[in-house]
């Protein structure tokens, strides 16, 4: 909140507007809800208007009731679909979301809607096409030419968590800090300009995220350099620090490329805020020169025939090969180190 408030400021903004899931659960401790309300009353040059998503909805009561009792006089709240005069000659018509799933169109009211001569900005949570499954939104499905037919100068969607333009007057703003490696694009906030009725809005999208999400998907084949691929897809290092790092890994390696690699990634996870990768997806190709690297003859080269004949076996269960190939990627590391 207070990156937006700066940003406010520095932009000559005098309002922001959150379109719903400014809390992530119905039932959050007091203790947020008031430090919440602190910083909003802290950014007192600017007029802050909280609205219900999927998340936190209307009929959340208590939350908004504490709300409500804690929000300094620079805090609106809109829990009713009703027109609210943000400024004078500027209306805006709210869509808050009285459930987690209201299964409707809680814009349609906007068409009917009466402003008179006012300018008229929309403000809903919802989704304007089916996105991916895994996202937990979904509020209620909106038009996506419902600030066309509504005649909004600007309509400002929530529940997609990544900054989405769908129109000239229509953008998802994303939240201000990413929550997951869904999103590609930089978590930001969205300066709008209207100058009239008329006019297109101006929309600039302002950076605001502190932490950085990334996905680094590594597919080898057996003849790859595996460390020196790994190398080219790490973020600089000054920016480790700040930034959450996953790299699924996939495709066929060697088993001492797969050990180099391995090692690579140990050498480098302290660098990070958070590390992972994930193995479960590389399979390994075995030969006679990988395992003279464990030894020529004896009980660990036949330990390792063992296992590569059954991490290379489709007859068995997938996590019994998974179980072999990290059994013999183990080996591999002990004979290497000794």
């Amino acid at each position: 909140m207070n990156k937006l408030a700066a940003l406010a400021k520095e932009n000559a903004a005098s309002h922001i507007l959150l379109a719903g899931d400014t809390f992530d659960q119905t039932t959050p401790a007091p203790t947020v809800i008031r430090q919440a309300m602190n910083a909003m009353r802290a950014a007192e040059h600017v007029v802050w208007i909280l609205m219900p998503g999927n998340h936190d909805h209307a009929n959340a009561t208590e939350l908004w009731r504490q709300v409500v009792q804690d929000a300094p006089e620079n805090v609106v709240v809109l829990l009713k679909p009703a027109p609210h005069e943000i400024v004078k000659g500027a209306v805006l018509l709210p869509a808050p979301p009285s459930e987690r799933h209201p299964g409707r169109d809680l814009t349609d009211w906007f068409e009917g809607a009466g402003t008179g001569d006012a300018l008229r900005i929309g403000l809903a949570h919802g989704s304007v096409t089916d996105f991916d499954s895994s996202e937990e939104g979904g509020s209620s499905i909106i038009p996506i030419d419902r600030a066309r037919r509504a005649g909004l100068a600007y309509l400002g969607l929530g529940d997609w968590h990544g900054q989405m333009p769908i129109g000239t007057d229509t953008w998802y703003s994303g939240a201000p800090e990413a929550d997951g490696f869904k999103h590609a694009t930089t978590p930001a906030a969205l300066l709008v300009e209207i100058l009239s009725a008329g006019a297109p809005a101006k929309v600039t999208s302002l950076p605001t995220g502190s932490i950085t999400w990334q996905r680094a998907r590594l597919d080898l084949t057996e003849d790859d350099d595996a460390a020196a691929l790994h190398d080219r897809v790490l973020p600089p290092l000054a920016a480790r620090a700040l930034t959450l790092f996953d790299m699924p890994v996939t495709g066929r390696a060697h088993a001492l490329a797969r050990v180099a690699l391995e090692q690579a990634t140990v050498n480098v996870a302290p660098d990070f805020l958070w590390h992972r990768t994930d193995f479960s997806g590389l399979g390994m190709v075995h030969d006679t020169d990988d395992l003279d690297a464990i030894d020529h003859r004896g009980a660990l080269r036949a330990a390792a025939e063992t296992l590569a004949t059954e991490a290379s076996d489709t007859r068995l269960a997938p996590e019994v090969r998974e179980a072999a190939q990290v059994a013999l990627s183990h080996l591999f590391s002990y004979a290497l180190e000794a």
